[in-house]
């Protein structure tokens, strides 16, 4: 059986949609950006530790599947928004603004462990303070990176996506279903 190394409802429901069967375990890693480190190695970095730690946890027999991701702007991580303050400062980035979303996905298995990277392109309208206000009180950036999931509210204020829909997500299907099928376990 598949493990999937998170604990993300929005991973495993876009896991599902493979339908292929998995188990959820969750992976405590330090996930800090190490000093000079570019955000498409980071992604790759924590996804491979988290494939690696999930396998590792699950006693080398099961593949794993970790994945991770990042929204970039102007080549710097927003992470999660530690207060509204800090939120309040990315979101003045994103708005009307381009940044990228930066996801990697990697399996562990008796086969070696392989990755994929995935760029997303994401534009933003102008996102009034008003709107920004209202956003945080919504209490759904609280979690997210880049304080938002463009699968919930935060949808209305994007104005193009070009690259995969899944992956801003936080699991790009298309590269996932792949190294499964690489493996035969799809």
């Amino acid at each position: 059986m598949l493990i999937l190394a998170s604990a993300s409802p929005r991973r495993a429901e876009l896991l599902s949609q493979l339908q292929v069967p998995f188990k959820q375990i969750s992976i405590d890693l330090d996930e800090s950006v190490r000093s000079g480190e570019e955000p498409r190695d980071y992604v790759v970095r924590l996804a491979r530790a988290k494939a690696e730690a999930g396998w590792r946890q699950a006693g080398h027999v099961d593949p794993v599947l970790g994945s991770d991701t990042a929204v970039v702007c102007q080549n710097k991580i927003l992470g999660k928004p530690q207060d509204q303050a800090d939120f309040k400062r990315m979101f003045a980035l994103l708005s009307g603004a381009h940044h990228q979303v930066m996801t990697a996905v990697a399996l562990r298995s008796d086969r070696g462990l392989q990755h994929r990277l995935v760029l997303t392109d994401v534009s933003f309208k102008v996102v009034t303070p008003e709107e920004m206000e209202w956003y945080w009180q919504s209490g759904e950036p609280q979690d997210k990176a880049g304080g938002y999931g463009i699968q919930g509210l935060a949808g209305r204020f994007v104005t193009r996506i070009q690259g995969s829909y899944s992956a801003v997500v936080g699991l790009p299907l298309y590269e996932t279903a792949e190294l499964l099928k690489e493996q035969h376990l799809l």
